[in-house]
């Protein structure tokens, strides 16, 4: 629970004393007692003031740098003094980012600071202050390139994964060590039991994945918070670009000055095997992780934002349905937010969870959240239900078809399929986006077509990972599709593109364990932003139509010639509610999500080189992921619905349009 002022702070001695009593009540059964009941909880006994801090270079075997020797990796560490000389062994809760001396981490951007002689002194977030007095180690690792370590930063690759799992092999007596970043002292890791749980929002979180894919033993959980499952998804959304620049300026924007005049060689391959043209390569093969889930022994908590527009909920969707084909035991958190941490949007409900998933299986406690329900999700700012599997086990795929309307680009959305030859044509406006085409859902805008059903007698419940597969025919070499599911009805969601992205911070403080002099547990508190709406846009999806044969090569497109493409939308899970309609816009360019296409034409008005595309309304569908599946949908589609929301064919509200996103998997809010 959070504490807003520290208690009186016992000497490092009297400290001791209780922590013994505190250890020997917990594990020696009173005289003439049969037995003492099992530990549930952790409890803060041990010392963080009095805490052992430290740093060690694990050796990666890697020679990312071309500089003829391995390199290392800097490790910080900060664990229980008490426990050593108890000769109790510890377990690790690791944090491995390149964040640390760049960008800093969290909602306040903490970096690590350090002491004159160079032992670390603060550990950004709250991990060390509120687990290492419950009998755990804190370890932060600098990936390769940044901040103390040796090689360079190669966003996602071998050397980013290999620097990590280095550190759980060293933790488990298969790597080597040394006090120090050039010399041959030798460091071991004799206190810890070996037993690893990696955490980490964003890049963080996606070196916990890409770990845990490698099967390495030791590592026992990890919990992936707004992360990556595969690096192309980051960039490109089947061969559309979702940003103006590749992996080459990330790693730039994170290297050390050490690493970056060293790692030129690795800056060229990021350039030369990652093209805009958004193929698939090698190198994206190697930073997919998706295809190893199969691999992994870890338990898996992963959190995401369903509003994340940085690191977009797809690619929790596919690493979830991987674990789920390959019976990982996994928990999931779905908020309503953007790239936030679940400590500043669930704060109090997150440590406790995670305080639980620790002594569960780090600890081996049988607490019982193993048993718990599976999935948490947020149904309004700050309000929450819970499923005991996710998705619900009636959900089924279910194909929904667009129809046509009494006016064009205004169309139906119902089970029965079009009628051969229907069709609707607009014309790619990367002036505009999926806010713009929500907003203008029942009037006939040349820039979309939107499909929509009549409103709802009954709630209709969306949950997991849609497709959208369209028939188009275009009138240029090249183009751009958007896919987006709207939920039309007026309601209060958190504001997720607004800064904050979903939460506002506060400057009042709460405190989450010890703290030190140079090193606070306490942190500014958070409260839900919201805005008004008319609409909600659910989940989205983008293509380049030049795929549509392969996922992995686009190619030239033959104007007149229709084309059948598959588009893969977000994971999500939303209810829209009776009496709200239910919206499928297929458009261009989503403006300020995905680039617009390449001009087909050089000369003449840019207008004239705008791709216009006619859609086959009989070959196009979408297959939504619905409880009670068909059932529910026709039982929600038919009867009397209560009073709908704004008047039909006024324009509807929504959130703002997307902000510009850096292709930084962090964010403002770390």
């Amino acid at each position: 629970m959070p504490i807003r002022a520290r208690g009186t702070r016992l000497s490092s001695r009297s400290f001791i004393v209780a922590a013994t009593a505190a250890l020997t009540a917990a594990l020696v059964p009173p005289a003439g007692a049969q037995s003492a009941a099992p530990p549930r909880e952790s409890r803060p006994v041990y010392s963080y003031d009095n805490a052992i801090r430290e740093s060690v270079w694990v050796d990666t075997r890697l020679d990312g740098d071309g500089d003829g020797r391995t390199d290392r990796v800097a490790v910080d560490i900060v664990r229980s003094r008490e426990a050593g000389q108890h000769g109790r062994k510890i377990p690790v809760i690791m944090d491995a980012s390149p964040y640390y001396s760049c960008c800093g981490r969290g909602n306040e951007s903490q970096k690590k600071t350090y002491d004159a002689n160079g032992n670390p002194v603060r550990f950004p977030l709250y991990y060390d202050n509120y687990f290492v007095p419950r009998g755990y180690a804190f370890v932060a690792v600098d990936l390769a390139g940044t901040n103390r370590s040796d090689g360079c930063v190669d966003v996602g690759g071998r050397s980013d994964i290999h620097s990590a799992k280095a550190v759980v092999d060293w933790l488990n007596g298969r790597a080597r060590a040394y006090t120090s970043r050039t010399g041959a002292e030798r460091a071991t890791a004799g206190w810890t039991t070996g037993d690893v749980g990696m955490i980490g929002k964003s890049w963080d979180g996606t070196i916990a994945n890409g770990v845990a894919a490698t099967g390495v033993e030791g590592l026992k959980t990890v919990v992936p918070i707004a992360a990556i499952s595969s690096w192309y998804d980051y960039y490109f959304a089947k061969g559309a670009p979702l940003y103006d620049s590749g992996p080459d300026w990330l790693s730039d924007y994170v290297e050390s000055p050490d690493a970056r005049a060293r790692c030129e060689a690795v800056q060229r391959r990021l350039v030369d095997e990652a093209p805009r043209t958004g193929d698939w390569t090698g190198l994206w093969s190697e930073r997919d992780y998706v295809p190893d889930a199969r691999k992994v022994r870890a338990s898996v908590f992963a959190v995401h934002g369903m509003q994340d527009l940085n690191v977009r909920p797809k690619h929790f969707g596919q690493w979830w349905d991987a674990l789920a084909a390959h019976g990982v035991e996994r928990k999931v958190w779905l908020s309503q937010t953007g790239h936030v941490d679940p400590f500043d949007f669930r704060r109090a409900e997150w440590v406790g969870t995670l305080h639980r998933w620790f002594d569960h299986y780090l600890l081996g406690y049988d607490n019982g959240i193993d048993r718990e329900p599976m999935g948490d999700i947020e149904r309004a700012p700050g309000q929450w239900s819970t499923d005991r599997v996710w998705p619900p086990r009636s959900t089924a795929v279910t194909t929904i078809r667009p129809g046509k309307g009494a006016a064009p680009g205004v169309g139906t959305l119902a089970l029965k399929p079009a009628r051969p030859g229907a069709t609707e044509t607009f014309t790619d406006d990367p002036a505009l986006g999926e806010t713009d085409w929500a907003a203008d859902i029942d009037r006939s805008t040349p820039a979309k077509a939107g499909f929509i059903t009549p409103p709802l007698s009954r709630a209709l419940r969306l949950s997991g990972s849609s497709t959208v597969t369209v028939t188009a025919t275009p009138t240029t070499t090249t183009a751009h599709l958007s896919a987006v599911l709207v939920d039309l009805g007026p309601d209060t969601i958190r504001d997720y593109t607004a800064a904050g992205e979903g939460i506002t911070t506060l400057p009042e403080r709460t405190c989450w364990g010890a703290s030190t002099t140079g090193d606070s547990s306490c942190f500014k508190e958070t409260v839900a932003r919201t805005t008004a709406v008319e609409h909600t846009v659910v989940s989205r999806g983008w293509a380049d139509l030049g795929n549509h044969a392969s996922a992995a090569a686009g190619r030239p497109l033959t104007p007149g010639t229709a084309y059948t493409i598959t588009l893969d939308l977000h994971a999500t899970d939303h209810v829209v509610p009776a009496g709200h309609r239910l919206a499928l816009i297929i458009g261009g360019t989503d403006r300020g999500l995905i680039d617009p296409p390449p001009s087909s034409s050089s000369e003449g008005d840019p207008r004239s080189a705008r791709p216009s595309l006619t859609l086959d309304l009989a070959r196009t569908a979408a297959r939504l992921p619905i409880p009670g599946g068909a059932h529910a949908f026709l039982s929600a589609t038919t009867g009397t619905a209560p009073p709908a929301g704004a008047p039909r064919g006024s324009r509807l509200d929504g959130v703002a349009e997307p902000r510009p996103i850096r292709p930084i998997p962090a964010g403002g809010n770390r």
